[in-house]
């Protein structure tokens, strides 16, 4: 058998394997397609904390608690140094040229607009955060450079794309009220996130904020939460390359997670934004999420 594809043509006996080759290869797919999983959740929340190492998050009661309730990550990584990036590229799939935790207005889409062109909802929930798309960079322990979407030039424009980021008492009546967004974001502030205090404290803090929560079906009926750090505590900035020292602990929790499920894959914050992307079909954003991993192997 020979393809002559200098000349443009098949030979015959080519032409009837390539059809036959082509229909095994779709069946194949097809087959495939129909029996992968893919985990569906209604709602996906990520709470971020601050500058951890793995063991060192993993040490603390509560956060090893979430870990057997729920998947571990154990090869999971931030993907440079400071903060603002980081979270820049959980939303965004890409640094937009941000490189460090100075005011921002980053160009391009973010998560906040696929969803949007999809009909989905989106918000943040920050701790301290004084409303009215308020834009300064420190209101006591609140902090600016820990809610990524208030450094886009898209949603500080946009009255609307703005007020979905509010103070995180809000949450408790959108619970109430069943208004939960698909995507939400919750920032602690610098005390509870453990960026002023310690891993400890930190883990203390989400006992007290969320295990009420986890009891509460009105909060977890479809719902994915997502336990992660922005980067380790090294501190070092590598000009946006992602470090193999800057691996850090992310737990899945929900309905459709294996509990206690362990997985050594690597992973980065894009393979979160890329759960979320695949999730609700969105689409890509960039280049970090459309070559990120799949989260695999942990779901129901």
């Amino acid at each position: 058998m020979r393809i002559n594809i200098k000349r443009g043509f098949f030979t015959r006996s080519a032409t009837c394997a390539a059809v036959l080759a082509l229909a095994a290869v779709q069946g194949l797919g097809a087959a495939i397609s129909k029996h992968a999983h893919h985990p569906k959740f209604q709602h996906m929340m990520i709470v971020i904390f601050e500058n951890t190492d793995f063991k060192a998050a993993l040490a603390q009661p509560e956060f090893a608690r979430m870990a057997k309730r729920g998947a571990l990550l154990t090869n999971y990584y931030a993907v440079t140094h400071p903060s603002l990036p980081n979270y820049v590229a959980l939303i965004a799939g890409g640094l937009r040229g941000v490189y460090s935790d100075a005011d921002a207005s980053a160009p391009g889409r973010n998560i906040g607009d696929l969803l949007e062109a999809k009909g989905k909802s989106w918000k943040v929930y920050a701790e301290g955060y004084p409303g009215g798309c308020d834009l300064k960079a420190r209101v006591g322990p609140y902090a600016r450079k820990h809610v990524p979407f208030l450094n886009f030039a898209d949603v500080q424009k946009s009255p609307a794309a703005c007020a979905r980021v509010v103070p995180a008492k809000d949450l408790g009546a959108d619970i109430r009220l069943g208004r939960l967004p698909a995507y939400s974001l919750y920032i602690p502030d610098l005390n509870d996130d453990g960026h002023d205090t310690n891993p400890a404290y930190a883990a203390g803090w989400f006992a007290g904020r969320f295990e009420p929560l986890l009891r509460n079906p009105r909060f977890m009926k479809g719902m994915l939460l997502v336990l992660t750090f922005d980067e380790d505590s090294q501190g070092r900035d590598d000009g946006g390359k992602a470090l193999n020292h800057n691996r850090v602990y992310a737990v899945l929790y929900g309905g459709m997670v294996k509990p206690g499920a362990v997985s050594a894959a690597r992973y980065s914050h894009y393979s979160l934004l890329r759960l979320a992307e695949d999730n609700w079909g969105l689409g890509r954003l960039d280049a970090g999420d459309a070559g990120a991993s799949a989260i695999a192997g942990v779901w129901k």
